[in-house]
């Protein structure tokens, strides 16, 4: 069984209920041991500004917030998709605690050998 699950993000506050299931199931994936990574795409990367995640729920009521905290907590490497970002006008110091930017040659290099999820 591998040990590394990849957790790859496409939408953010467009659709709440994905992007707070991802968080989720990150955070379930560290408390089993795992080594997790979480790659933001296309819309997600808004995510990874400061203030956007703060009020993000899914309809379960759970909190995408609440789950970032316990990834950032435990180091979770929060990468955001480079050219994503650009367009978007998002910067390296845009960024939340524990992310960074990352093109997509560490995107496939980090699905190689992990279990991956997307959403």
């Amino acid at each position: 069984m591998t040990e590394r699950v990849l957790v790859v993000l496409s939408c953010g506050t467009n659709n709440p209920n994905r992007a707070t299931r991802a968080l989720f199931f990150a955070m379930v994936a560290k408390k089993k041991g795992r080594d997790v990574s979480v790659f933001l795409l296309d819309e997600a990367v808004y995510l990874a500004q400061r203030g956007i995640i703060d009020h993000l729920q899914a309809a379960t009521g759970d909190s995408a917030d609440d789950h970032l905290h316990f990834l950032q907590e435990y180091n979770v490497p929060l990468l955001v998709c480079t050219p994503c970002a650009v367009t978007r006008q998002i910067t390296e110091a845009d960024l939340i605690k524990g992310a960074r930017m990352a093109k997509g040659d560490e995107l496939i290099d980090l699905a190689t050998g992990s279990v991956v999820l997307s959403f």
